[in-house]
């Protein structure tokens, strides 16, 4: 079945949802509503919407189908007038699946002895059909195998590592040896080290990349540097967020899944939300909004979690509240300005604070700005020939966290995201934690350059 494109609209009285399907005959048309869910089937299409809140079908809905367009417009009766839908915009979200209610698969009925009357037990197998009698003489043959002890298991010194969104992949970089995957940090080994060994070798790597020359020459001659700083992003100065065409077919597009997060896994995705945000706020500042062939290569090395497998929390005092420590997102940024500084064209200090802020900002203006960043990171990367791994175990898991469940419960909703936003706006990166004396190289080109002015003005 194909999952049509679709859109979706409120009056005060009704629901309108515009299906597009070209070329169906509209007597093949089956709907059904089922308070906030919503189906409908015509082959091939098949489409089913979980709505906020209740929908019927009375003598005000209606189903027209034009031929000219192709789109069928249901019109369905709101259960109660003038109440409002929220959400209509986020595709993604309507098309999830209904949360699923775990219960207990056994009940104790009563802990009482069972036993009944040898007399009793005779009268009911003699009353048996014959199929039920041949079911008991088959289950008085012994059909077993002779059973034996099994011998202990060899140690194994490897297993398969877990990464990506909630640690649900594996696999993926099997042969990544054979690839031209170069923001791979662990090797030929990514499948099989631990979460604390690929910490590690990352922050081995990171002091291995680390060039003061470099960092010197960008303090020293920071023009340019201070032009980037002076952009502004369009996202953070535009009134509202329209969903584009292009961007809701991508929302068609992502996977139909259902996360059940524990507390612990909650904090890691929202931190590492932040650290995916400001890889995102380097690459729009750097190129000015308009990705070059190296932004895949950009975002992917200045995310631990993309290049390392190794995303947050890195703070050793984590606890299990949903509320995040000042101390707590401070260490998850050090790792994502130690990569600005050690890697990509620019490396300056002050572009990475610029770059916090502007996740600070995108996290303030709520969800949709939050899944556009996103979707802009899924569509470079799903563009590149090695990198797209990156979307597919990270992107399309965290677009679909951050629209479809924005509000089935307050997990993801506005007012965390501003919780989040002033948290980050407010944390204090120190140069000390960056852990490469960048204060004293600071100092040293400052007094040099003094040193060379007092030159000078002798000289005249």
């Amino acid at each position: 079945m194909i999952t049509p494109r679709f859109s979706c609209s409120q009056t005060a009285e009704s629901v309108i949802i515009s299906v597009y399907c070209p070329s169906v005959r509209a007597s093949d048309v089956e709907i059904n509503v089922d308070g906030n869910l919503f189906s409908l089937h015509i082959n091939p299409y098949f489409l089913r919407l979980n709505f906020t809140n209740s929908l019927i079908e009375d003598d005000a809905s209606s189903a027209q189908y034009d031929p000219s367009t192709g789109y069928l417009n249901v019109k369905l009766t709101k259960e109660i007038k003038g109440q409002e839908f929220k959400d209509l915009d986020l595709l993604a979200k309507l098309l999830a699946p209904r949360p699923t209610v775990h219960e207990p698969m056994i009940e104790v009925i009563s802990s009482e002895s069972t036993a009944e009357d040898p007399d009793q037990l005779v009268t009911e197998t003699q009353n048996l059909s014959l199929h039920e009698h041949e079911i008991l003489e088959a289950a008085n043959n012994d059909w077993q195998l002779p059973q034996e002890v099994p011998p202990p298991e060899q140690p194994t010194l490897r297993v398969n590592a877990q990464y990506g969104f909630l640690d649900l992949y594996s696999g993926y970089f099997t042969n990544v040896a054979y690839t031209e995957n170069e923001v791979n940090e662990l090797g030929s080994e990514a499948e099989t080290l631990t979460l604390l060994e690929r910490r590690q070798r990352r922050i081995k790597h990171e002091d291995e990349k680390w060039d003061e020359e470099y960092y010197v020459a960008d303090f020293a001659d920071d023009e340019y540097i201070r032009e980037l700083i002076l952009w502004n992003h369009p996202h953070l100065s535009d009134s509202g967020t329209t969903f584009t065409e292009k961007e809701n077919v991508t929302m068609l597009n992502l996977p139909r899944k259902e996360y059940i997060p524990t507390g612990p896994q909650t904090r890691s995705l929202y931190l590492t939300l932040t650290t995916v945000l400001f890889s995102y706020a380097y690459d729009a500042r750097t190129t000015q909004h308009d990705p070059t062939p190296e932004s895949a290569w950009t975002i992917c090395s200045l995310t631990p979690s993309f290049s390392a497998l190794d995303p947050p929390p890195y703070h050793s005092e984590s606890n299990i509240n949903l509320e995040l420590s000042s101390d707590e997102i401070s260490a998850t940024f050090v790792p994502s300005y130690r990569r600005s500084l050690a890697f990509p064209l620019y490396r300056s200090f002050a572009l990475a604070e610029k770059c916090r802020e502007d996740v600070a900002h995108f996290l303030l203006r709520g969800r949709r700005t939050v899944f556009r960043c996103l979707m802009e990171m899924k569509d470079i990367l799903d563009h590149h020939d090695v990198y797209y791994v990156y979307s597919k175990v990270w992107l399309d898991d965290l677009c679909v966290w951050t629209q479809a469940y924005a509000s089935v419960t307050e997990m993801f909703s506005d007012e965390t995201l501003t919780r989040l936003g002033n948290a980050v706006k407010d944390a204090s990166i120190t140069k000390a934690s960056v852990g490469w004396e960048l204060e004293q190289l600071e100092v040293a080109i400052q007094n040099q350059a003094s040193e060379e002015r007092e030159v000078d003005s002798d000289d005249e």
